[in-house]
């Protein structure tokens, strides 16, 4: 505020500047127009900065509070762990073992868990084992580890479910493969002896029992609902008793599987025809009862690798002169684990 400007207010009060004592007076209320005029300014600025850095005026924290914080920071991370770890270390990945009777499933499902075979009888109802594998069975999850990795001699472990392998009872065979628990694979078990018998009937119903549990698992990727890619499910079949002198070697049991496959799908067709069914329905019906390829060619195992479904043949045996031979077989649960 200018001096006229409170000279001017001043004047109707009768206080005039050319006076001494007038002159005083008014130079004293300017004075304290002054300083009110200051004093509003400063205040204005003050809240202007308070505005503008609004931490500044919050008070500084406690040291309990800024330790009790890192803790929690820290201990976040440590809890998602232990609740995730405690959900998954309950549940061991399982082989499903499944294959006619006589063919030395619990046999072998003996074998892995005590290292020993003993004497079995014909499973009436599905048994489950917990088994360790071999220290330094090589593992799929560790195939980029030293092999001077001291968790190599951490013991691995597996559960094996044995199913019984009569007609009656291979429903439980089928619900494992349909309803897995945490399933990385399936051991189909063959007696290599019984597939050169000349009769053929078990090695008939062999491949028949073999073609019903590949194409189970085909349908799950054909009818699944989802557009993720199917998980890889291997299967292996463990041709055993290959100590026997009349047992087929392992590359000629598959050779043998796969032609009989091969009768079973066009076994199959002709009992469509027979139906009456019409071309169009025919076309349908076969290919979603059609394992592998579809069309009039031979079966082959690769074929299944269209829907994850990888099939090796592996021979070995349970019981013998020499002892037993399962070291493939080991090599190859270590594989999908």
């Amino acid at each position: 505020m200018t001096i006229e400007l409170a000279a001017a207010k001043l004047q109707p009060q009768g206080l005039g500047l050319g006076t001494r004592p007038g002159f005083l007076l008014a130079a004293l209320q300017i004075s304290k127009l002054n300083h009110l005029f200051l004093s509003s300014r400063r205040d204005n600025r003050k809240a202007t900065m308070s505005w503008a850095d609004p931490l500044s005026s919050m008070p500084e924290p406690s040291p309990i509070f800024l330790l009790t914080s890192i803790l929690l920071i820290l201990s976040i991370p440590l809890i998602l762990h232990f609740i995730i770890y405690s959900n998954t270390s309950d549940t061991l990945p399982t082989i499903l073992l499944i294959g006619p009777s006589g063919a030395g499933k619990t046999s072998l499902a003996t074998l892995l868990e005590r290292g020993r075979p003993a004497a079995t009888h014909t499973s009436q109802a599905p048994l489950t084992v917990e088994v360790s594998l071999p220290v330094k069975t090589p593992l799929a999850s560790s195939r980029f580890r030293s092999p001077n990795d001291p968790t190599w001699e951490i013991t691995k472990k597996v559960l094996i479910q044995d199913t019984p392998g009569h007609g009656k009872l291979r429903h439980y065979a089928f619900d494992g493969v349909s309803k897995p628990q945490n399933l990385q694979g399936i051991i189909f078990v063959v007696d290599a002896a019984d597939l050169s018998s000349d009769t053929g009937e078990v090695s008939r119903q062999t491949a028949d029992y073999l073609h019903d549990v590949l194409l189970q698992l085909q349908k799950q990727v054909t009818t699944s609902k989802t557009s993720k890619a199917p998980k890889e499910l291997p299967v292996l079949i463990a041709a055993n008793k290959l100590d026997l002198f009349t047992a087929l070697p392992a590359p000629l049991v598959k050779s043998y599987l796969e032609s009989e496959i091969t009768k079973i799908r066009k076994s199959k067709s002709e009992g469509l025809l027979d139906a009456g069914m019409g071309s169009k329905d025919l076309d349908t019906g076969e290919e979603r009862e059609w394992l592998g390829e579809f069309g009039e060619g031979n079966f082959q195992f690769s074929q299944l690798g269209e829907y994850n479904i990888h099939v090796q043949v592996l021979g070995g045996n349970v019981t013998g002169a020499d002892g037993s031979d399962v070291k493939q077989w080991w090599e190859w649960i270590g594989s999908v684990l």
